[in-house]
């Protein structure tokens, strides 16, 4: 039974509907900040629906387009991630996309924050986050 258009899809699956080896999808998440798919425990990957999206844009940029990935990051940069979604779906970047962008920080008060503060407000976390887990590591082993 095939999942339907708006269920999460596993890292196997995201790799398979994409054409990329897993371990590529894990490489790009450490080159591309905006690439961010839900954890669950064990550190498995889940990818919404717009992950899936963002995903292909950055395939088509780095495969079909030639992009390197400072190119890609600074397309991101200038650009936003409206247009690397958009290369993904073969379009030019100028149409508009009905797909949520989701971060860990979406809330009302970051409604309003361009896409690189939002995305930089959420590395910032992830990495405080990081450093919590460790301090709380730590002090349960005194």
């Amino acid at each position: 039974m095939a999942k339907g258009p708006n269920a999460f899809r596993t890292i196997s699956e995201a790799a398979e509907e994409l054409g990329v080896p897993q371990h590529v999808l894990r490489f790009w998440e450490t080159k591309f900040s905006f690439i961010r798919p839900m954890k669950r425990a064990g550190g498995r990957r889940f990818y919404r629906p717009q992950d899936i999206a963002v995903l292909s844009g950055v395939r088509a940029l780095l495969h079909a387009e030639g992009y390197t990935i400072k190119g890609v990051q600074k397309l991101h940069r200038e650009q936003g991630l409206t247009h690397v979604i958009a290369a993904g779906l073969g379009d030019n970047g100028s149409a508009s996309l009905d797909l949520p962008i989701h971060s860990q920080a979406d809330s009302p008060l970051t409604a309003d924050l361009a896409d690189e503060a939002r995305e930089r407000l959420v590395s910032t976390l992830d990495d405080l986050e990081a450093v919590k887990a460790r301090l709380d590591g730590l002090l349960r082993g005194l």
